[in-house]
């Protein structure tokens, strides 16, 4: 299924009853361009880094129309101080992502049934028995899961029974979406919602060891952190920019001129695209190869 995370917060934003006719008339023209950007990149024949080039080239077009010519310089005050709380900046990366992750781009996909995306992930799993005399029952199973805006990785199906036979009284079925790779896509991000992140990409490796975590960040709003002090693999700048002083964020004109200045980079999600293909490509973990190794890792 295509992803659509950007299309259903245009349509969810339109559906606010606080969004004037006037920004219903404007979300219908940003879904117009919307389409057409969707449109001209399922239909790039390139590949490889030449692919991704135009693939940045087509959403810094998208982007440059939604955010600077509709929204900063038409829209209503409301449509322009809540755009981060109806996600509709964050979620275009989110839409684009998954478009990576493609054969043309990416080798190695062919042979594997996996997802990508936004997905909920798996972080945990654990087992609550209400008391002593359900130990016998269905196991009551307790997962924690948490909304990544992209991640790779495969769906899960389990069973957990208390009986041989797995008697379906006796059971408990589900799954879950392990993420291997995840990604955090932000607008601007401050130091504590790095912190947040460290949080998250801690608590996802604890249910994935061999999984990576990255942040993509269009604008910084804090002094630079050493990564490797968290459990956060990289962060990536893809604008290589500062967010706006405060007193310049609503100036049409200054918002024009940043976004002009600092295009989303494809050098950088060039290299992205590198650590997921790297990802792909690696053997997370073989203890077989231990003694030729000469180490456990």
């Amino acid at each position: 299924m295509p992803v659509t995370s950007h299309l259903d917060k245009l349509n969810a934003a339109g559906a606010n009853k606080k969004c004037s006719t006037q920004d219903r008339a404007l979300l219908q023209e940003a879904k117009l361009h919307y389409k057409e950007w969707i449109t001209a990149t399922m239909k790039l024949t390139s590949k490889g880094r030449k692919r991704v080039d135009e693939m940045v080239s087509l959403l810094n077009q998208y982007k440059d129309t939604l955010e600077v010519e509709l929204i900063a310089k038409r829209g209503s005050s409301f449509l322009k101080r809540q755009k981060g709380q109806l996600k509709l900046d964050n979620s275009v990366i989110e839409e684009f992502l998954p478009y990576l992750v493609c054969p043309q781009i990416i080798t190695g996909l062919n042979h594997t049934r996996f997802i990508a995306g936004p997905q909920q992930a798996f972080l945990s799993l654990a087992f609550m028995p209400i008391s002593f005399e359900h130990l016998g029952k269905r196991p009551e199973v307790v997962l924690k899961l948490k909304d990544q805006d992209f991640a790779i990785g495969s769906t899960v199906h389990y069973q957990f029974s208390s009986s041989a036979d797995f008697n379906s009284k006796d059971t408990a079925a589900g799954n879950f979406s392990l993420a291997v790779l995840a990604a955090e896509c932000k607008v601007n991000l401050d130091k504590t919602m790095f912190q947040e992140a460290a949080g998250t990409a801690q608590r996802l490796k604890q249910g994935c060891p061999v999984a990576k975590y990255y942040i993509l960040v269009e604008y910084l709003d804090m002094i630079p952190e050493d990564t490797r002090l968290t459990e956060i693999d990289n962060v990536y700048l893809l604008r290589k920019a500062k967010r706006l002083p405060f007193d310049k964020r609503d100036d049409p004109r200054e918002v024009e001129a940043q976004h002009k200045k600092f295009p989303i980079c494809a050098d950088v999600i060039w290299e992205f695209t590198t650590q997921i293909q790297q990802f792909v490509d690696a053997v997370w973990y073989n203890p077989d190869d231990a003694l030729q190794r000469g180490s456990f890792v």
